[in-house]
């Protein structure tokens, strides 16, 4: 599961946290393999503003689920200060920790360039060397020279996170295959691409030392409930933000019954959409679906709506029905 710590309409950032909390507990008591949260700075609905800080205490809440980022978005931090967040991390919870790597702000210019207390280097265009940085500092070293040589992560690591490259578009795709990274494709941010990202990341894929073969993690955005219509009276809110998203505006995430009287809601349904919304069967159909058109190794959900029993109420949904289906693998 990916998550943001989305602040609904009528509550604060320390709801939020604890929402999100309380989802990574039940994800991890009902066998989901890993929970990420995300990087957003200056966002009125957005409460995962540090990854590390967060994915910290998710750790210590939890038994045995994979915590990690959704991601860092590596331009806005210096390499040396992201591998030892995270060589601590590992230190602390090991086998536990996923580093997920972009290279997109997560905000705005302006925010980006207060972040970085420079307006200078705002392009990614440095991010490759500094991806191959990081990757040394937690011992993967993939030149003759870097900063490895000269600084440590960490006086004696026993472990490294599991790296994982982000992207939503070819770029992120090709650079992930070239270096022999995991690769997550963002299917949820509903702007198309991702079966040609897919490939492309399989056929630039070089074996690394460690991996030695594609790995494909797909994030959807799929709310499950008892029935479709459930399912679709819960959507009503997460439809609505993304049509605000599209025309430009900025919309809180509403309760349902606000969603249901908003004069937007028909337009919000009609919008084309990757989203997979509805009862058990729907959402196990759409979802297999994905993997069947994607080879995913592995699919990552994000669920957006108003209410935190709504939500836990769709991964236990999720996770019934996955497990009761067709006896396939993705």
């Amino acid at each position: 599961m990916l998550d943001l710590a989305i602040v609904a309409e009528g509550r604060t950032s320390a709801d939020a946290l604890a929402e999100t909390t309380a989802l990574a507990r039940r994800a991890d008591a009902l066998g989901f393999r890993r929970f990420w949260v995300a990087e957003h700075h200056n966002m009125a609905s957005v409460a995962s503003t540090s990854p590390a800080v967060l994915m910290a205490h998710l750790a210590a809440t939890t038994e045995r689920i994979r915590v990690g980022s959704g991601g860092v978005m590596l331009p806005n931090h210096p390499p040396l200060v992201v591998a030892e967040q995270f060589a601590l991390l590992e230190a602390l919870h090991p086998g536990r920790v996923d580093l997920g790597i972009g290279r997109a702000p997560g905000t705005d210019p302006a925010t980006a360039a207060a972040l970085r207390r420079s307006p200078e280097g705002l392009g990614a265009e440095d991010f490759p060397r500094h991806l191959v940085d990081l990757l040394g500092l937690l011992g993967d070293r993939r030149a003759e020279h870097g900063l490895w040589e000269r600084f440590r992560a960490t006086p004696v690591a026993t472990g490294a996170p599991e790296v994982v490259l982000l992207g939503s578009s070819g770029y992120s795709a090709q650079l992930a295959g070239l270096l022999g990274l995991r690769f997550a494709f963002a299917h949820h941010f509903d702007t198309g691409g991702t079966l040609d990202a897919v490939e492309l990341y399989r056929r630039s894929f070089e074996p690394s030392a460690g991996l030695d073969a594609p790995h494909v993690i797909v994030t959807a955005a799929v709310l499950a409930a008892d029935t479709d219509d459930a399912a679709e009276w819960f959507a009503g809110p997460g439809r609505l933000s993304l049509l605000a998203r599209r025309t430009g505006r900025l919309l809180p995430l509403q309760s349902p019954e606000d969603a249901a009287g908003h004069p937007d809601l028909a337009t919000a349904r009609a919008l084309a959409t990757s989203r997979i919304v509805g009862g058990p069967d729907a959402v196990v159909v759409g979802l297999r679906a994905l993997a069947d058109a994607t080879g995913a190794d592995e699919l990552m959900v994000s669920t957006s709506t108003h209410g935190l029993p709504e939500r836990i109420r769709s991964l236990e949904v999720l996770a019934e029905a996955w497990t009761a289906g067709p006896a396939t693998n993705p």
